[in-house]
């Protein structure tokens, strides 16, 4: 049996809504896929290791956009695969032969949507217009202003453009103004700041909030306090309770009393998540997810040997490692507003100290960043099953919060 890692990049519409996740498949750490080619063992591997099951909870119930060879395509790999939850991307073809043109019209006619990667801007792929869903176009090797008559070329097939290695706002919307309808890319560069923005009450409430969860002790009277001015807030806390006690029927009479009912960690991460679910935006939602799974991957991780020193903090810095995004603010400005524990600020602006080692492996693991990721989790001490394990109980679990 082989093992994989699993990367996953968010595709967006105009609107920063997620759409669906492109699945990145790597190799095991003995790359044992001997006579086979790279495209085709990963597709193998997706069957092999019974990946449909986990598939949704890693796309969080979006769309999967999983590469396919031609290959893979004539072994008919798709149809493991419910055509509903998945888009077949084209991949490793230079020109539409007349066998592709089989192939697609074959998964068209089965009711899968077809997207045609690595495209040049050729007419000779026109020919395959009728039959796929989406064109997916690397704005690093194509000139977007290229595409004005490829534009109308597509209309009359609803083909829908979408943009690759998108990093900055300017070009998602210079982008947009092009005919582009999706987006990769964006939220997994370097942040968009703005500078001298203020937070507002809201914001500036949630951020105390989350900040009360780094007393020791905790003040259950003061964070309850806080809780009682937003009622979904309120709700949720005693959605919360009901959870817990599973067992037994808990009568709560006061906010207090349900805040120190969960104890102090449950609290702790109950806080900072619903907290961080206050100050999401639509456009910043995705980015929050990944957040949410981002701490989850760390505090599971962080049982390792190699990263003893990091446990403590580990939730609540991969929780925060996405909050100058959420708050369009910089992240030293940020964290002046909250008195965070110093490993925690190393981590979260200079990745620095074990903790920041754990973050930037566990970001970059998520999205499929760097090139020697099997020998990085080697080093730690970290099995890809292992990894794929928590990874995907990771997805799992920011899916069910339902935030």
């Amino acid at each position: 049996m082989y093992s994989t890692y699993i990367a996953r990049q968010a595709i967006l519409d105009r609107n920063s809504r997620t759409i669906g996740y492109e699945l990145l498949f790597r190799e095991s750490p003995d790359n044992r896929f001997p006579e086979i080619d790279q495209d085709i063992a990963s597709s193998k591997l997706i069957i092999q290791n019974h990946l449909q099951g986990d598939i949704k909870a890693i796309s969080l119930g979006k769309l999967s956009f999983i590469n396919f060879t031609e290959k893979c395509l004539i072994n008919k790999y798709p149809l493991f695969f419910d055509r509903k939850s998945i888009v077949i991307e084209l991949v490793g073809h230079t020109s539409p032969t007349e066998r592709l043109l089989k192939i697609v019209k074959y998964y068209f006619e089965k009711g899968y949507r077809i997207a045609l990667t690595e495209y040049d801007l050729d007419e000779k792929w026109d020919v395959l217009f009728p039959f796929i869903s989406i064109i997916k176009v690397d704005i690093e090797k194509n000139n977007p202003k290229r595409l004005q008559s490829i534009v109308k070329r597509i209309k009359p097939f609803n083909i829908k453009l979408a943009a690759e290695k998108v990093e900055t706002r300017f070009q998602l919307q210079s982008l947009a103004e092009v005919g582009f309808n999706f987006y990769q890319g964006y939220f997994y560069h370097e942040p968009e700041i703005i500078e001298g923005q203020t937070l507002a009450p809201i914001k500036a409430q949630m951020l105390h909030l989350i900040s009360e969860t780094f007393n020791t002790p905790l003040d259950f009277e003061v964070i309850a306090e806080i809780i009682s001015r937003d009622v979904n807030l309120s709700v949720g806390l005693l959605k919360m309770v009901n959870n817990v006690a599973t067992s037994t029927r808990v009568e709560i009479t006061s906010l207090k009393q349900a805040t120190a009912y969960l104890g102090e960690e449950k609290l702790k991460q109950f806080v900072t998540i619903l907290a961080l679910s206050k100050l999401t935006t639509d456009k910043t939602d995705e980015v929050s997810k990944q957040a949410l799974i981002t701490a989850k991957l760390m505090t599971s991780l962080a049982t390792a040997d190699a990263f003893e020193k990091a446990r403590e903090y580990a939730f609540i810095t991969g929780l925060l490692s996405a909050i100058e995004v959420v708050l369009s603010m910089p992240m030293s400005e940020i964290i002046e507003t909250m008195p965070l524990a110093e490993p925690i600020e190393k981590a979260l602006v200079h990745r620095e100290g074990v903790l920041g080692e754990l973050l930037s492996f566990v970001t970059d693991y998520i999205v499929g960043k760097g090139e020697n990721m099997e020998n990085v989790a080697e080093v730690y001490g970290l099995s890809s099953d292992y990894m794929h394990k928590e990874f995907v109980e990771a997805c799992r679990w920011c899916q069910e919060l339902g935030i």
